[in-house]
């Protein structure tokens, strides 16, 4: 045989090899990527210390690593199932807050309230699933309600960083066995892993796989839909508790916000794995993989003396670019605007097609006949635009129940504390405070209306205040063009979450998300972790000075709402957003622009954001670190209870702000009562659930 025929038999004999190996590693795209990712850093470790990656520091890094790998496994198998679960962090500090306060000294009982906190976390679990299953509620904002609950409950029963758990915890978890060969922390890892194992083998880990690939298709194959999900959640809610567990071990004392830092951490890790968020695809060797990255990282920055204020930072941007990454497939959003846009350019510089002078245009459907046909997600017809119907029934109808609460609330604070209430002084608060949630409302609204969620509203508030009392200290003149730099700074952030989203792809979660980590580590590098300066004095006037009788920024509120209701329901940008909440593909294809719509929305949000932080720094006069944070679950509670659809395409401004003027006068109620602050965040969350469930079955839409 010649040479030429034994070449052409070894490639035909090496093709179907290769193409296996081509397919095996598509497949496992994502644990391949996992794992790659963290022999790098792996490698970029051992380049960083002097005497190289031993033993001992393997048992460091398992021990550093394994409360976020169990909290990530069990995140992982929700989103597999197709769900998203923001209560991890809280479910965390609950079995801390539960092993610290109720342990005791001896083994046997610090065994028990271990198990007990394990129980607490999948009994949270349970709830969360029963409510996004039974109730066919997002899990989005079922799992934000349960956090906010499950902190208050954590801060009732821990108020504050103390107490201490037996040494025989920390030692019989974070341990060495096999005299100092096998890391305790490696062990329950490894454990963790092969316990998700099983259940994937398992009939359940199929139904888990089925339901977040197709939900419809597992229907129609008979499999236990229902089941499955909530058994996802309430596997994640235990893993949760385990991971409280453990990090009390490892820190042998007690804090009740010791989990909400790790809420980033834990998807960071997952996204690392290689776990789509579109469900039904994943698996948490990648998962364990990504952990032990975020890890590694961390130690890397520790090594080259970075600051810890830039963690944060460091951590939303690998979240971004791991979805960035994924993304660059075939098909993808961003795939498909690289090619738009590449289309674009050519088209600059193509010359004239002939015969084109006599081309007749036909221009693209209006944004009436779009608002007119499209169907919304809950299967109901958009309402053309229509200016001489300001008030018809549906608007009445969102209105009506924050209206009724609003007075409700009214008459049992002046009945309770009648000796005490001035009208007065009770209305003039009661505006002063709703006109943060007005603005909020607006831009937050404006969001889920396009069919997304704001979580950057926090740290785009705190970094708007912190950089205005940094930049002015008190001085008006500077505010001349400090307060115009901050808000565009706002602008710019939301115009960057709104490029993540349109642009590239990236969910609106993960998107805001990995933002609001980001900003929060430059507002702590900005201030070096303590903001300084004061607000300007026309700014702390505007907001609790006195003008007829009233703070002025009660007699711009109405200009504001007008403004607000002017734009997002009597504009042209208002007809687009309502469109592509309802049916982002039916209004591209009518002709909208999709992706304008949501730069526009977003960059709106952040402006919004930006506004309430300035006003924050007017009324209290300084800045503040976390002082955005009460504010996200509000931003988002006023939304839901003005009416507005959590899956978008419906809603009115109008609406919301009855609902911000509700959970105003709540929180003055509860704030007079003996009930401590932890509580009011219980009920809160408790206020936003019922509303979710007393709204989920308002069919009409508004886009009035």
């Amino acid at each position: 045989m010649s040479a030429a025929a034994l070449t052409s038999l070894a490639v035909a004999e090496s093709r179907p090899r290769s193409t296996r190996l081509r397919r095996v590693i598509e497949a496992h795209r994502g644990l391949v990527t996992a794992l790659g990712v963290l022999v790098l850093a792996i490698l970029a470790l051992r380049l960083s210390m002097a005497t190289g990656f031993g033993l001992s520091d393997l048992s460091a890094t398992s021990s550093s690593t394994a409360a976020l790998a169990l909290a990530a496994i069990g995140q992982t198998i929700v989103i597999i199932s197709g769900g998203l679960d923001l209560s991890a962090g809280a479910v965390i500090s609950l079995a801390n807050a539960v092993l610290v306060t109720q342990g005791g000294e001896s083994g046997l009982s610090t065994a028990v309230w271990s198990l007990a906190a394990i129980a607490a976390g999948a009994l949270v679990g349970l709830t969360n699933g029963l409510l996004v299953v039974k109730a066919r509620l997002q899990p989005v904002v079922v799992t934000l309600s349960t956090m906010f609950i499950v902190q208050g409950a954590t801060l009732l029963i821990l108020k504050q960083p103390g107490g201490s758990v037996p040494a025989s915890l920390t030692t019989a978890l974070t341990g060495d066995l096999l005299g100092g060969l096998l890391p305790m922390p490696l062990i329950v890892i490894l454990g963790a892993l092969l316990l998700w194992t099983l259940i994937r083998k398992s009939k359940l880990g199929l139904v888990i796989y089925a339901v977040g690939s197709d939900e419809g298709a597992s229907h129609l194959k008979g499999l236990p839909v229902a089941q499955g999900k909530v058994a996802a959640f309430t596997i994640a809610g235990a893993f949760y508790g385990a991971a409280g567990v453990f990090l009390t071990a490892q820190t042998a004392t007690g804090d009740p916000l010791v989990g909400a830092a790790m809420l980033l951490p834990i998807f960071v890790a997952t996204v690392l794995g290689g776990t789509p968020l579109t469900g039904g695809r994943g698996g948490c060797v990648g998962t364990v993989a990504g952990a032990f990255t975020v890890t590694l990282i961390a130690n890397v920055l520790l090594l080259a003396n970075v600051s810890t204020y830039y963690s944060t930072v460091v951590e939303g941007s690998i979240l971004i670019l791991a979805v960035l990454v994924a993304s660059l497939h075939p098909g993808s959003t961003f795939q498909r605007h690289l090619v738009q846009l590449r289309h674009w350019v050519h088209g600059l510089h193509a010359p004239k097609a002939a015969g084109t002078a006599g081309a007749v245009a036909v221009p693209p459907p209006s944004m009436a006949s779009i608002t007119a046909t499209s169907e919304d997600r809950s299967g109901s017809q958009l309402v053309a635009p229509n200016r001489s119907r300001w008030l018809d029934g549906s608007l009445l109808r969102l209105m009506l129940p924050s209206c009724a609460g609003l007075l409700l609330l009214i008459a049992l604070t002046a009945i309770l504390f009648r000796q005490s209430f001035s009208p007065a002084s009770y209305f003039t608060s009661l505006f002063v405070l709703t006109s943060f949630l007005a603005v909020l409302a607006a831009g937050q609204g404006a969001v889920v209306i396009s069919g997304g969620l704001d979580l950057s509203v926090p740290y785009t508030m705190t970094l708007a205040a912190v950089l205005l009392t940094g930049l002015t200290n008190g001085s008006d003149g500077v505010a001349l063009w400090a307060i115009p730099a901050v808000l565009t700074v706002g602008m710019l952030v939301g115009l960057i979450n709104g490029i993540g989203v349109a642009l590239v792809g990236i969910s609106p979660f993960l998107m805001t998300l990995a933002m609001n980590g980001i900003l929060q580590g430059v507002t702590l590098v900005y201030s070096n972790g303590s903001p300084t300066g004061l607000a300007p004095a026309a700014l702390r006037w505007l907001m609790t000075g006195r003008w007829l009788g009233v703070p002025p920024v009660i007699l711009l509120l109405p200009f504001f709402v007008l403004g607000a209701v002017l734009l997002l329901h009597r504009s042209v940008y208002g007809r687009r957003l309502f469109a592509t909440g309802s049916n982002p593909t039916a209004a591209r294809f009518a002709g909208a622009p999709v992706p304008q719509t949501l730069l526009a929305t977003y960059a709106f949000s952040g402006l919004c954001s930006a506004v309430v932080g300035v006003m924050l720094a007017g009324f209290s006069g300084q800045a503040f670190n976390d002082m955005g944070d009460p504010y996200l679950l509000s931003s988002i509670a006023v939304v839901v209870v003005g009416g507005t659809s959590m899956r978008g395409g419906r809603g009115h401004y109008l609406g919301m702000l009855g609902g911000a003027m509700m959970l105003t006068a709540l929180a003055t109620l509860l704030s007079g009562t003996v009930l401590p602050p932890a509580a009011r965040s219980i009920v809160l969350g408790v206020v936003v659930i019922a509303a979710v469930l007393g709204m989920r079955d308002t069919r009409r839409s508004m886009a009035v």
